[in-house]
């Protein structure tokens, strides 16, 4: 069973969601970014998303791509970000990884030495944004030779024959978009997203996450009550350029303890008020 399955089904059986954090590979800069990432599974991380660095990103808001900026011009790289998951799979060999970002820079590298990289690094899963369904066989193919999860959006306009598009070829998990749009720029409407997993929910048996528009603990907790997943990326990197200007290890305290507000609000979702 692979990392990310292991996880949910452990996660299932104890009646909790998963708290899923977004972080920036990079951002501020390769150490702080790697202190970042190794201190998330204490602060409550089931999954981690981490976001591949790119100028142009298509469904990112403001927020992110001044992270992705601040990564790059900290000399950040696509094999930088191997190396990342490199140095954090020799202290947890656990906790799933998923590398989110655009396409352009795995073409750079190339799909089949990438799937074989990423694999090798202790990589879990890929979430491209913008490389839909019908045109994905060229990462998918060698992704599933190395073990690896291709993870797709599911969005508010995606219809029922859109969702058989989706839902063919898809593995891991699902991440459902919970508004149209980009990141960090609008509030989720949980009735509307709760229905659109009960939906999901009917036609398959993988975990359907939601993403987009979770900025506080009250809202996590709100979504974990239905969701398998709560995604949260804005808010978080958002943290982290507040304290951008501060020490390390101040930062990394910092982002931290927002982190374990939302996780325990996520893993405390059912079955009591939160």
């Amino acid at each position: 069973m692979s990392r990310i399955a292991d996880r949910f089904a452990a996660l299932r059986r104890d009646n909790r969601a998963a708290f899923v954090p977004f972080i920036t590979a990079g951002d501020p800069d390769f150490e702080t970014a790697l202190a970042l990432l190794q201190a998330l599974p204490e602060a409550g991380a089931d999954l981690i998303e981490l976001g591949i660095p790119f100028s142009d990103p298509m469904a990112d808001g403001p927020v992110n791509q001044a992270s992705y900026l601040r990564a790059l011009a900290s000399g950040m790289t696509l094999p930088k970000v191997l190396d990342m998951v490199r140095k954090f799979r020799k202290g947890d060999a656990k906790t799933p990884i998923v590398l989110m970002g655009s396409y352009n820079p795995i073409h750079a590298y190339g799909t089949a030495r990438f799937a074989k990289d990423a694999a090798e690094a202790g990589i879990d899963g890929l979430l491209i944004v913008d490389l839909p369904p019908e045109e994905d066989e060229v990462l998918r193919a060698p992704a599933a030779l190395h073990g690896l999860d291709v993870v797709r959006f599911v969005t508010p306009t995606s219809d029922a024959k859109r969702l058989d598009t989706i839902l063919d070829g898809a593995s891991g998990y699902l991440y459902y978009v919970s508004m149209a749009g980009i990141t960090g720029t609008k509030v989720i409407s949980s009735d509307e997203t709760e229905a659109a997993v009960a939906r999901l929910r009917a036609r398959t048996r993988l975990p359907a996450t939601v993403g987009f528009g979770i900025k506080t603990p009250e809202q996590a907790a709100a979504v974990a009550r239905f969701a398998d997943g709560v995604v949260v990326g804005t808010a978080i990197v958002a943290r982290v350029y507040e304290n951008v200007n501060a020490k390390r290890a101040a930062l990394v305290a910092n982002v931290a303890e927002f982190c374990s507000e939302l996780a325990n609000s996520v893993h405390a979702a059912r079955g009591k008020d939160v």
